[in-house]
């Protein structure tokens, strides 16, 4: 393994005309919904020839809307090829993806929205009341709608769209002023995708938001070179990927910063076939389509791969084609690693990255000496670091031993420039040499070997995602009968953490664990709704009145929840 590698300065778009040149005709994104009898399938699929004519088109089209260099685009999609369109024709008009959580409420979506100062969104129909909803209090000019089936072929999309209808993601959308469809943008665009000078090192390509190292929700500011270089050493970390050879299945979403980087970029910088999937929850379609598309590489969260090994019909299913398996966004347990390289014949190996570093910053060998526990050996072009966790005299963090555990720093080409439009937060998550500094808590093992044993903040994370315990907080403060409450992570055996939340009502007032999950389900992104809920009569505080959560933390250091009766 190379101790560094040359990023190309090019820009992300770049990757993918490198692929398009290459490989025409090859097939680059294939959605599968569900397999029928007869060996039919309902699908829809692009060549890296299309691809790059629709991605190009939908940039002319950006264009034509004013949509210039340095602008903000949401793109708030399921994995679906227009996602990818969507993606890669942003970038080629100069402007900047605002990678967007399709389940965000209102609430959460204003925020968002107001903050990246985005002036144009791609979202599906059924979304769009709730755009307009919060629309007036943002920079939002343009919207541009798409369906779940608008690229699966008749007659079989007549049954995809009955489907979304029935799931409200489809509905309809009466002609106005600054509304789109996404399909007629394309049609009418000029074959030719504007003319835009990208500097790959300064030129923002992504805002990934994120809890960050303080716990505030914030835009990472990710550049061309940041994606490129990451993708530089996720490929050169795994050399044995086969260029126009792999079948990468994307169950993660794109819109997160794992799925776009490790899932999309890796697939299409190398000519490789995307294979996704929109409902990860689908354990069992999961399953057929690895089966029948003979999914060669598979990036996810232990969750994942727990529910697919834990799956009762797994036998049925021959999963020998998996090669390499990237974990990633919570701890993989050794038993999980080693049942699944059992059932695949396949090798699953656990990494670490965070939205500030495109993600990926060290790994564990796939071929190697992967180790149980640990996240592995720092990638090509990496430097990590362990520092104390308080200031030496000198007004620096020192660095600790071996075997000693400390906050993990990080440099190199994939950190970020920074967060948008907040100098403060910047200065505090990168110093002035260029440390990153991730507010995780690890410790070097002699051979260089890293395991994250803790986290400086109170970030709970939970099937990757990252959840800030204030959010949810709040949304329980919301509840009238609640007085106080305080929300932290506990050991999930599915999702390696999930949210429990501590709440005291109001004097005189009863509740339900049901009727305060369901207050959380209609103000929270699922994800963040707590799975555990327990009453009680105070919190622990400390003398200025700070909930102590590390209390509450250790009162739960019992059974994980799945082991709960």
């Amino acid at each position: 393994m190379p101790a560094t590698v040359d990023v190309p300065s090019i820009s992300v778009p770049d990757l993918l005309a490198g692929a398009a040149a290459r490989y025409p005709a090859h097939g680059a994104v294939r959605m599968v919904l569900r397999y029928l009898p007869l060996g039919l399938k309902i699908q829809a699929s692009l060549t890296y020839a299309e691809l790059e004519r629709l991605s190009d088109r939908f940039a002319a089209a950006l264009a034509g809307l004013g949509i210039a260099k340095g602008d903000r685009v949401a793109i708030m999609l399921p994995n679906l090829p227009q996602q990818v369109i969507a993606f890669f024709g942003v970038l080629k008009a100069g402007a900047v993806v605002v990678n967007t959580n399709p389940t965000y409420p209102p609430h959460e979506l204003a925020p968002l929205l107001q903050k990246s100062g985005a002036t144009a969104i791609v979202t599906v129909s059924g979304l769009f009341e709730r755009v307009r909803t919060v629309q007036s209090a943002t920079a939002l000019q343009h919207i541009i709608f798409t369906e779940l089936g608008e690229r699966v072929a008749w007659p079989l999309r007549m049954l995809v769209d009955r489907q979304a209808r029935a799931a409200g993601m489809m509905k309809p959308v009466a002609p106005q002023p600054g509304v789109y469809r996404l399909r007629d943008l394309i049609d009418q665009a000029p074959a030719t995708r504007p003319e835009v000078a990208i500097d790959p090192a300064l030129d923002a390509a992504v805002f990934q938001f994120t809890g960050g190292t303080s716990g505030l929700p914030k835009a990472a500011v990710l550049t061309h070179r940041n994606l490129v270089a990451n993708v530089t050493q996720i490929r050169a970390w795994v050399p044995s990927m086969q260029p126009a050879g792999e079948k990468m299945l994307l169950a993660l979403p794109a819109f997160h910063v794992y799925g776009m980087t490790v899932g999309m970029l890796i697939s299409l910088s190398m000519g490789g076939e995307l294979v996704q999937v929109a409902d990860p929850r689908n354990v069992g379609h999961i399953l057929q389509v690895i089966d029948r598309e003979r999914i060669t590489f598979y990036p996810g969260v232990p969750a994942m791969y727990i529910a697919l090994l834990n799956h009762p019909d797994l036998a049925r299913y021959d999963l020998r084609s998996i090669r390499v398996c990237l974990s990633g966004g919570a701890p993989l347990p050794k038993e999980v690693a080693q049942q699944f390289a059992t059932v695949t014949g396949g090798r699953l190996v656990e990494g670490y990255g965070m939205s500030e570093s495109s993600p990926l910053t060290i790994g564990n060998p796939v071929f190697g000496d992967a180790r149980a526990g640990s996240v592995g050996l720092p990638f090509p072009s990496t430097e990590i670091a362990i520092v104390a966790l308080e200031k030496g005299d000198d007004g620096d963090y020192p660095p600790v031993t071996p075997g000693s555990a400390g906050e993990l720093l990080v440099r190199g080409p994939q950190v970020m420039r920074g967060y948008y439009a907040d100098p403060t937060a910047t200065a505090e998550a990168i110093d002035a040499q260029g440390w990153l500094h991730t507010g995780d808590i690890a410790v070097m093992d002699a051979d260089g070997y890293v395991a994250i044993v803790d986290r400086k903040k109170d970030l709970i994370i939970a099937s990757g995602y990252n959840i800030v315990p204030r959010e949810v907080e709040e949304v329980l403060f919301m509840h009238p009968k609640v007085l106080e409450a305080a929300v932290v992570g506990v050991a999930d055996a599915k999702r390696g953490e999930t949210v429990k939340a501590y709440v005291v009502l109001k004097a005189g007032q009863q509740a339900t664990v049901d009727q305060i999950r369901t207050f959380c389900k209609e103000n929270l992104a699922p994800y963040k709704v707590p799975t555990l809920v327990e009453f009680c009569a105070e919190l622990p505080k400390t003398q200025v009145g700070k909930v102590l959560r590390r209390v509450l933390k250790n009162e739960d250091d019992g059974p994980t929840v799945a082991d709960r009766p």
